[in-house]
């Protein structure tokens, strides 16, 4: 595969282009007939590079080839950019080459790939926005055929082979959608291969630097790995023949790991390359399933493993298939990680699903079903674009853990997915109703984190329960995207009773009678917007006056003889629009609000009680019809942030943090030391106020004298019991 794509970058001519195409599927008639059509097609374009565009249809139809030899799919491939860059429609596609070949190319069309004119700078905030809107244009077009998205992540391949033409902002942007667009669905569909390369070749051009950083330690320890690498392989060669394996029927391949999860490890844990003890890799391949604990117990006998790290997707399959055993290994003064499957399991592993089309004719009993389930459920259809793609970007970046129901059934979750994740992943109602969980028959909380192997039981209750605070602490977009589902419906629901509430205080009358006469005014619209919008407030007011005027007489007579005109009230940070008089303001103990969560006010004995909008007590009393009052935090809002950050053992440093702090405008509000340590440093837990919400600055003035480890927005306080 690596000379194939060494050959695929190389490559300018279009006679070439066909002839290794030649070597990756037989050309036949239908093929043939696609290929002299695009070539038709494009005739007279050209690319950036000043090479025949056809060239690259070509070669993403060969890189097709390389990882499935389906036919529908290379013809697909070779016709991918005809409706959206010549005069050609979709029916004729549909005419020339059938139904499911125009189904394809309609949903490669449908992906209007970001021009190279259209992208926003690196630094613009409507990065993430682009991005999120690309991924999902991808995978909508892809629910009816995952070929689609298979076609797609090979077009990007060569697209990022041919990066150097373009200007180097074009070069950076392409990249950085690259990493958070193309890589992780390459790597949810289990195409490993071309997952490594594209992180790669975007590693290279967004962060130059480190690249060659690796790139020079690499190439200047060749020799030394490749030694360490060779001897490794030869111990475990022998070791398995001694065991009774033939050797031509294992096969040990050896490498030593690619840049980007090189780089990962390497800011993940804080060190240097020449620190990274687990370079090397191997893979060892046998026949059978059976044979490959046989080679895993040969391993664990002959060395030490770290047991922390072993991971049996054999028994336990990931949700694309992918299936391997997986376990780290001490060798004199270096770590080697092994991973052993068969045959086919290598296959799946190198080209994921794409495999499935690769080898369907020859499919073995060991082959696992692939579940595009996550594909089906991800919520296309949410309001935000941005939200979308962060609900499904947990699910595509992270790691996976194996937990299991106390039936034996087994859930395949997020790395450090919590036990609410696997409450819903259970189902959506169990989620809702979860209130515990008991996890290897030891109660604990719902948001404790999971780790691989754990049984897990919820307890439930009869009433669902909101876990507002809780939506950056679960990991699956499930659990995130019904937590903010059900949130915004509460705060709907709390947000329209309230305002009934509040006209009915201001006025001394019954709630449904404020509903009455707003309705006999046509007023009702806007309602929910009075908690929160004075001016909507004020109108509603002078309906109901006016109303009351016109046809409730005895309601009018009364408000001339006792009404009062609200006004705007200040007490301390808060702000309120009242005609009540008010002595004092309490927060109550239930729900902890803090400076610029939502809050409600309750209005008791010329007391205004203050709760947060989506407090379980509140909403019972909001439900109660409980008089409420107008509230809202005085002046701008506060963002709060909890940071990681490593202190180097030093007299007086962290006074020095402290002073930092302060100096950049941050307001510590707690502080936790040592929850870390180690020889150099020492690692702080600190929340802090500000009233800058731009966390890349907060994190940057940090940053150039401290180490940040991490800063995290924490925007709800809603109560966490």
């Amino acid at each position: 595969m690596k000379d194939f794509l060494n050959l695929i970058k190389q490559l300018k001519s279009i006679d070439d282009a066909i002839k290794i195409l030649s070597t990756q599927i037989d050309i036949d008639k239908q093929i043939q007939n696609a290929l002299d059509f695009a070539i038709l097609a494009h005739q007279g374009q050209f690319r950036k590079s000043g090479e025949p565009y056809i060239i690259h249809p070509i070669l993403v139809a060969s890189i097709t080839a390389s990882i499935s030899s389906d036919k529908t799919m290379v013809i697909s491939a070779l016709l991918h950019d005809v409706v959206e860059d010549t005069d050609y429609t979709i029916e004729d596609i549909s005419e020339l080459f059938g139904n499911d070949v125009s189904l394809i190319v309609e949903g490669l069309t449908k992906i209007v790939a970001m021009r190279d004119e259209k992208l926003a700078p690196s630094s613009s905030n409507e990065k993430l926005i682009s991005s999120a809107l690309t991924f999902r244009k991808m995978l909508v077009a892809s629910i009816e055929d995952v070929r689609v998205l298979i076609i797609k992540l090979c077009d990007r391949l060569h697209n990022m082979f041919t990066l150097d033409s373009l200007p180097y902002k074009k070069q950076l942007r392409i990249s950085e959608e690259t990493l958070v667009v193309y890589a992780p669905i390459a790597h949810r569909l289990g195409i490993s291969q071309i997952k490594n390369l594209l992180e790669d070749l975007s590693f290279r051009y967004i962060y130059p630097d480190d690249y060659q950083n690796i790139d020079d330690y690499i190439k200047k320890n060749n020799q030394n790995l490749n030694i360490r690498l060779n001897s490794f392989i030869i111990k475990v060669k022998n070791l398995l023949g001694m065991q009774g394996f033939h050797r031509d029927d294992i096969e040990v391949l050896g490498r030593v790991k690619h840049y980007y999860s090189i780089y990962l490890k390497m800011h993940r844990k804080g060190i240097e390359i020449d620190e990274v003890l687990d370079l090397l890799a191997v893979r060892i391949i046998v026949k059978e399933p059976i044979e490959c604990y046989k080679a895993l117990g040969t391993l664990h006998l002959n060395f030490t493993p770290l047991i922390s790290r072993f991971k049996d997707y054999i028994a336990l399959p990931k949700d694309n298939g992918y299936q391997t055993i997986h376990t780290t290994l001490f060798d004199e003064d270096s770590i080697v990680e092994a991973q052993i499957r068969t045959e086919r399991m290598h296959q799946l592993a190198e080209y994921g699903i794409a495999a499935h089309w690769k080898y369907k004719e020859g499919k073995s009993s060991e082959d696992s079903e692939i579940n595009l389930e996550w594909l089906k459920s991800l919520p296309y259809q949410d309001d935000s674009i941005e939200e979308f793609y962060e609900l499904a970007k947990h699910d595509l970046f992270s790691e996976d853990i194996a937990v299991f129901s106390p039936r034996g059934d087994y859930f395949t979750l997020p790395k450090d997915s919590v036990a609410l994740d696997f409450a819903y992943a259970v189902h959506s109602e169990i989620g809702e109703y979860a209130t515990t969980a008991i996890i290897n028959k030891e109660k604990a909380s719902l948001l404790t984190i999971l780790k691989n192997g754990d049984i897990v039981r919820i307890i439930t209750q009869d009433e669902p329960i909101l876990h507002c605070s809780w939506i950056d602490t679960v990991k699956t977009a499930k659990a995130k995207n019904a937590i903010r589902s059900n949130c915004r419906a509460r705060a709907r629901e709390v947000d329209e009773l309230s305002g009934y509430n509040i006209l009915a205080t201001i006025f001394d009358r019954n709630p449904l009678e404020i509903k009455k006469i707003l309705e006999d005014s046509n007023a009702l619209g806007s309602i929910r917007k009075i908690p929160i919008n004075v001016d909507v407030l004020k109108e509603k007011i002078h309906r109901i006056s006016k109303e009351a005027k016109i046809r409730e007489v005895r309601f009018w007579e009364l408000l001339k003889r006792g009404y009062k005109k609200p006004f705007i009230k200040e007490i301390d940070h808060l702000s309120f629009f009242v005609n009540k008089h008010i002595d004092r303001v309490e927060f109550d103990f239930c729900c902890h609000p803090k400076i610029g969560d939502d809050i409600v006010a309750f209005y008791k004995g010329n007391r205004a009680i203050i709760h947060h909008k989506l407090c379980r007590k509140a909403y019972s009393m909001i439900k109660s019809e409980e008089p409420m009052l107008f509230v809202k935090w005085k002046g701008n809002k506060l963002s709060r942030y909890r940071l990681i950050i490593a202190l180097q053992n030093q007299k007086g440093i962290l006074a020095k943090l402290l002073t930092q702090l302060s100096n950049i405008g941050l307001n510590v509000i707690g502080i936790e030391l040592g929850i870390y340590s180690s020889e150099s440093a020492e690692y702080c837990q600190i929340e802090v106020e500000s009233e800058f919400p731009d966390i890349k600055a907060i994190s940057q003035a940090i940053s150039n004298q401290f180490k940040l480890i991490e800063i995290v927005a924490l925007d709800d306080a809603y109560n966490k019991k």
